[in-house]
């Protein structure tokens, strides 16, 4: 199971027609999250002349947005679209704008503000979201070495070790992956190493 979703919360601006405008885009979990972020950028940028949003959310499909005093369908809408057309979820844009007193129209505007949501998710850095399994595997010290060296190995990523009489290696790896690295396992140490599973979690993965 994957979702797009971003890394975190980031910026970025340009200057159109004298006009700044301003993208602040980040991950959010739940309608709360998203209005708590468009008040506080709301509060940063409580001079704009506009602070226009969007947001989609993976639970029950949530989508809203706002124009924020411009034309309608110039703004809100151009932010929305941008974020539906990158195919992410959990997601909230803010695009501020600040008028430097040329018009930019209705195409100006719709241009501009779906610029200001490309750049925004640009800066929060797009990430693939996939449920992988976690993972233990409990050795002793002298299998440690090969242990650790065969879980990123075979895409494992290590979170946590514990030594204590013996080592304890927390991981996760993606589900497809587990009979490889079970194998490996079983080979090196003569089926004395088992992995124990430890639950499900949704794990960052970089986009190409």
């Amino acid at each position: 199971m994957e979702y797009l979703t971003v890394k975190e919360e980031n910026s970025d601006q340009f200057v159109e027609k004298k006009s700044r405008f301003i993208g602040t885009c980040r991950p959010v979990r739940t309608e709360e999250e998203a209005l708590d972020f468009i008040a506080r950028m709301k509060s940063k940028y409580w001079d704009a002349s506009h602070n226009v949003y969007a947001y989609i959310l993976r639970e029950n499909g949530v989508q809203r947005f706002s124009d924020d005093g411009e034309p309608q369908g110039t703004a809100g809408i151009p932010v929305m679209d941008t974020l539906k057309k990158a195919g992410v979820v959990d997601v909230a844009v803010v695009a501020t704008r600040y008028f430097g007193g040329i018009l930019l129209g209705g195409g100006g505007l719709i241009r501009a503000y779906s610029h200001t949501a490309t750049i925004a998710l640009a800066a929060a850095q797009k990430v693939a979201m996939r449920e992988c399994l976690l993972l233990e595997l409990p050795c002793d010290y002298g299998f440690y070495g090969k242990a650790a060296g065969l879980i990123p190995e075979c895409g494992g990523v290590v979170d946590d070790t514990q030594f204590l009489e013996q080592v304890t290696l927390r991981f996760h790896l993606e589900p497809q992956l587990l009979p490889a690295l079970e194998k490996k396992l079983a080979d090196s140490s003569s089926g004395r190493a088992a992995v124990k599973q430890a639950g499900q979690r949704f794990f960052p993965f970089p986009v190409d």
